[in-house]
């Protein structure tokens, strides 16, 4: 989530306000506590609905969606 803000120059309030998550849920999640599942996916969608997709697995991260 760090990256996505980063590349969107978020602040983790800001990511409360586009995700609907609240920012405590916010920030124990940047500090390691998984998010229930709807939390992710809000998250998830706010960042895409911005242009940003955000990476897992071999490479985790974020990018900005490239261009279809």
């Amino acid at each position: 989530m760090r990256a996505g803000r980063a590349l969107l120059k978020w602040t983790m309030r800001d990511l409360a306000t586009h995700s609907g998550v609240s920012l405590p849920t916010i920030n124990a999640a940047e500090n390691g506590r998984p998010p229930r599942d709807a939390t992710r996916d809000a998250l998830i969608a706010a960042f895409a609905a911005h242009g940003v997709e955000i990476l897992n697995g071999d490479a985790p991260g974020a990018r900005m969606k490239p261009p279809v």
